[in-house]
């Protein structure tokens, strides 16, 4: 009986602990403590981005600021390879590009706490890189305000290329934040636009009293194949999506210049494209040559073979080059 009689006492004063457990704490605790750490992260990301538009990371900041929750704002990061040891050329490139976004955003009338521009070097973070089994750079991510990244997080790089507006335009997709590009006054192309016509003006000045060069269908000839040479090389495409110049992997430092799918291309491949096409139409007017002269015969006989030997390597370098990048196109010329 007083076996029972105790158990009872001590049941009454744990439960006049827990009461006043109760009345003393204040309610939603829990939930204070979060609303505090989710303050501290906003302020914090905020002191970084008033110094600087790219706020740098390393491992921790990145676990604690982009992947760890509470968090109620989206973060962009690039990862890359920005040293000079790494000598990814892309990368500089793209980092140019990104900056230019960042601080259009960072000095915009509608810049917030909603939205953050971070990166990720590899030397300062190489533990991200192996988190996110991460094997090229630059790559773009976009980590949500709320849930885990997906596919479409992943900005495609080699299919659009790294241009400010490129990269503007995925971000409003995935945040609903509309960013106006603002670049940096450039004149050169005024600079040498002034200088290509002050030159042509001097020089028609000059031969002012002589100029029928102007009618030299030489001269003209190759300027309109200067043109379609350009032209069909792809140059155009280049200057719209601004695509890098060629791709550097940092895992075993291999280059490509040649971009393995036919929605894309590298600035180097368009002057590979370009220099192919110059060589086949060289060796196509050797054969008109040869085929139109009247001179020594042995002399035609070998502006011909030269001419066609241009015409078959080239074609067959061209040809390769398409089959590469169309998977399955089953014909080829020489070269595999």
């Amino acid at each position: 009986m007083a076996s029972v009689w105790a158990k009872s006492v001590v049941n009454l004063q744990v439960l006049a602990v827990f009461f006043c457990l109760m009345v003393c704490l204040p309610p939603g605790g829990g939930q204070k403590k979060k609303e505090n750490l989710l303050s501290e992260k906003v302020d914090q990301m905020m002191e970084w981005s008033s110094r600087r538009s790219v706020i740098r990371m390393n491992g921790d900041k990145f676990r604690r600021f982009v992947k760890a929750p509470p968090r109620n704002y989206s973060v962009i990061v690039m990862f890359t390879a920005l040293q000079p040891q790494r000598q990814c050329s892309v990368c500089r490139q793209a980092n140019e590009e990104y900056q230019v976004l960042a601080n259009s955003w960072r000095y915009s009338s509608a810049f917030s706490n909603k939205l953050f521009f971070t990166v990720v070097d590899y030397d300062e973070g190489a533990d991200v890189f192996q988190q996110l089994n991460m094997n090229s750079a630059p790559t773009f991510m976009h980590f949500p305000a709320k849930g885990k990244p997906k596919r479409a997080d992943t900005f495609d790089l080699q299919r659009i290329g790294f241009a400010s507006e490129q990269l503007a335009k995925w971000i409003a997709d995935r945040t609903d934040v509309q960013i106006r590009v603002f670049r940096p006054p450039n004149y050169s192309g005024t600079i040498a636009l002034a200088l290509l016509v002050s030159l042509v003006g001097g020089l028609l000045y000059l031969r002012r009293n002589n100029l029928e060069f102007i009618y030299n269908k030489t001269g003209w000839a190759m300027a309109a194949l200067c043109v379609v040479f350009a032209m069909t090389s792809g140059q155009m495409w280049n200057h719209i999506r601004g695509p890098p110049y060629a791709h550097k992997n940092p895992q075993n430092g291999q280059v490509s210049y040649i971009h393995g799918s036919s929605q894309a291309q590298f600035v180097a491949e368009s002057h590979i494209i370009l220099l192919l096409n110059a060589a086949i139409t060289m060796g196509m007017v050797l054969l008109n040559e040869a085929a139109t002269s009247k001179g020594d015969v042995g002399k035609r006989r070998i502006i011909c073979l030269v001419g066609l030997g241009l015409v078959v390597f080239f074609f067959s370098f061209l040809l390769s080059i398409f089959r590469s990048k169309y998977h399955g196109y089953p014909y080829s010329f020489l070269i595999k």
